[in-house]
C-alpha cells in the first residue's frame, strides 16, 4: 500500500507542477478557442491540460518501475506498457484536437485505433464470467471486438460529461478511488497477482486527477480539453479491462468452493465493471441521452448541444458549485454503493443505506424549486432569504410588476480571471450566449 500510495503522490505532484507553465504554453500556442454557444463559461481558458496529466502518468508508470514491489507488475505483465502505448496515441489525438479542433468521426477512429495498440501488447479480454454459467472463454475475435467497445464508451461518456470547471476530474478520481478499493481487495485479500496492473493504473489515475483538480476549480484557469478528458477514460478503461477479462473467477474458487460459486460472489462489481456503468454510471447515463436526444431531434450524435446533466443542473437554478458537487455526490453514491455491495451481497443495511443516500439526493436536485421559509418566531435568527417578508409579498400583489431589467450579476467577469488578459482587450471576446460553432 504505502509504494501505490507513494506512486499516487509522484502522480499527483508532477501533474500539478507541470500545468501551471502548460497553461501558458497553452496561452502562447493559441489553444484558446472562441466561446462557444453551449459553454457555461464566459472568458476564453485555454486547453491542452491533458499535456501535463500525461506527464504525470509517465511519472507514476517510471516510479512504479523503480519500486521494490510494483516492479513485479512490469517484469511479470506487458499491460504497462500496453496502456502507455495506447495513451500516447490518443494523447497526441487529443492534443491536436485541442489546437485544431480535428473532425469527430476521426478522433473516434483514433480511439479505435488506441485501443487496437493495447490489444496488440496484450491488453485485452479473454474471459467473461457469465453468472450461472461460469468462466466463458473468448476468442480473439470476440475479445477483441469487446475490449474496443469498452474503452470507445468509457473515453466518450468520460468526454461528455466534461462540461463544467471540474467535474470531469472530480467524477472520474471517485470513480478510480472505488476502483482502487476493489482492485486491491483482489489482489491482497485473495493473493491474485494478475489483479496488480488494475490497482496500479488506478492508483494513477488517482495522481493524475488529484494534481490537475487544483487549477481547474470553477474559476477553471486551464482546461484538460480532449487530450486529457480521452487519456482519463482510457486509462479508467484499461483498468477494467484488465481486472475484468484477464483476472480468472477460477483462483477465486479456492475460496469459495466452486467456478461458479467465485463468479456469484463477485458479479456484482464484475458485470458493471464490464460496461462501466458503476463506476461511471452517470457519464455513461448522459452519454447515451445525449444520443438519444440527437438521433431523435435528426442531428448527428456527435454534434454538441446544451442537453447535458450538468446543464439540465444551471437550468433548474443551481450554481455552477453546487451542480458540480451533485454530480460527485450521485457518483460516490453509485460507485461506493457497488463497492460495499460486492464485499457484502448479503447486508440489508447496505441496500437500505443506498435508498437513503438517494432519497438525499433526490432532495437536493429539487432544491432550487422552493425556498424553505422559517417560522415567525425564528425570522430575527435566520438570514432575510428565509423569512415569509408578508410586507414584500403584498407590494408586489398591490402593484404592477415592472419591466424586466437585464441581470447584471449575469454580466462576464473582468478580464484576467480565467487568463484573457493574455489575448487582449475584453471587448473583443465574444459572448457566450452569442457565439455559436458548428461543432
Amino acid at each position: 500500500m504505502r509504494e501505490y500510495l507513494l506512486t499516487l503522490c509522484i502522480t499527483a505532484a508532477v501533474t500539478y507542477l507541470l500545468t501551471g507553465p502548460v497553461r501558458k504554453f497553452a496561452i502562447v500556442a493559441g489553444a484558446m478557442p472562441e466561446i462557444r454557444a453551449r459553454d457555461v463559461h464566459r472568458e476564453p481558458t485555454p486547453r491542452l491540460g491533458g499535456i501535463a496529466m500525461f506527464f504525470g502518468l509517465c511519472a507514476g508508470l517510471l516510479a512504479a518501475d523503480h519500486l521494490t514491489n510494483l516492479n513485479e507488475v512490469f517484469t511479470k505483465s506487458n499491460e504497462p506498457r500496453a496502456l502507455l502505448s495506447g495513451a500516447a496515441l490518443i494523447w497526441l489525438i487529443g492534443v491536436l484536437d485541442d489546437k485544431f479542433e480535428i473532425d469527430a468521426l476521426i478522433k473516434l477512429g483514433g480511439q479505435m485505433i488506441a485501443a487496437g495498440v493495447m490489444v496488440m501488447q496484450g491488453l485485452t479480454i479473454l474471459w467473461l464470467p457469465i453468472p450461472g454459467v461460469g468462466n466463458v472463454a473468448l476468442t480473439p475475435w470476440q475479445g477483441t471486438l469487446l475490449t474496443v467497445a469498452l474503452v470507445v464508451i468509457t473515453i466518450n461518456a468520460v468526454n461528455f460529461v466534461d462540461g463544467l470547471d471540474g467535474l470531469a476530474s472530480g467524477m472520474v478520481c471517485i470513480a478510480a478511488a472505488a476502483f482502487f478499493l476493489y482492485a486491491y481487495r483482489i489482489w491482497y485479500s485473495y493473493g491474485i497477482e494478475a489483479a496488480a496492473p488494475a490497482t496500479l493504473f488506478s492508483a494513477i489515475l488517482m495522481g493524475m486527477c488529484l494534481g490537475f483538480l487544483p487549477h481547474n476549480m470553477h474559476p477553471a484557469r486551464i482546461f484538460m480539453g480532449d487530450s486529457g478528458s480521452m487519456l482519463i477514460g482510457l486509462v479508467l478503461a484499461a483498468g477494467a479491462i484488465s481486472i475484468t477479462g484477464q483476472v480468472d473467477p477460477d483462483a477465486l474458487a479456492l475460496f469459495t468452493g466452486s467456478e461458479k460459486a467465485a463468479v456469484h460472489q463477485t458479479v456484482p462489481v464484475y458485470i458493471p465493471l464490464l460496461l462501466p456503468l458503476t463506476i461511471i454510471a452517470v457519464p455513461a447515463a448522459d452519454l447515451v441521452l445525449a444520443i438519444v436526444r440527437r438521433t431523435w431531434r435528426g442531428q448527428s450524435p456527435f454534434a454538441a448541444d446544451r442537453g447535458h446533466l450538468h446543464h439540465r443542473l444551471l437550468e433548474i437554478g443551481h450554481s455552477h458549485s453546487r451542480a458540480v458537487l451533485i454530480m460527485y455526490f450521485w457518483s460516490a453514491l453509485i460507485a461506493f454503493g457497488a463497492l460495499a455491495y460486492s464485499v457484502n451481497s448479503a447486508s440489508m443495511w447496505i441496500v437500505l443505506g443506498v435508498v437513503f443516500l438517494s432519497a438525499i439526493g433526490l432532495v437536493l436536485l429539487l432544491l432550487p424549486r422552493f425556498t424553505p421559509r422559517a417560522p415567525r418566531w425564528a425570522e430575527h435568527f435566520v438570514p432575510p432569504r428565509y423569512r415569509r417578508r408578508r410586507a414584500a409579498a403584498a407590494a408586489v400583489a398591490t402593484c404592477p410588476p415592472a419591466a424586466p431589467v437585464e441581470d447584471e450579476s449575469r454580466t462576464p467577469v473582468s478580464a484576467g480571471v480565467n487568463g484573457a488578459s493574455a489575448v487582449g482587450a475584453r471587448s473583443r471576446l465574444l459572448d457566450g450566449r452569442n457565439a455559436g460553432t458548428s461543432r
